[in-house]
């Protein structure tokens, strides 16, 4: 009996929705996470606010302008 599996094929079109499906779920998180900053941020005036740090602010909306940018690419799913 073998010990290696094999290699289980999809075709373009199902990669594709899936790949688009975790992408807009990684957009979705990362537009969560800046909204709940953006109405409640942590300061020293609010210590019981959502912190996040200020590199993280930056790279969060260059990753959401990137992943819009990706998604367009790909096919409409309706999830």
């Amino acid at each position: 009996m073998s010990k290696r599996i094999k290699y289980q094929w999809i075709d373009g079109e199902t990669a594709d929705r899936i790949t688009s499906i975790n992408l807009k779920s990684y957009r979705a998180c990362l537009k969560k996470d800046m909204r709940e900053w953006a109405k409640n941020p942590k300061s020293d005036t609010n210590p019981k606010g959502k912190w996040m740090h200020p590199e993280d602010l930056v790279i969060n909306m260059q990753t959401i302008a990137a992943l819009d940018l990706i998604i367009g690419h790909f096919i409409e799913t309706s999830d």
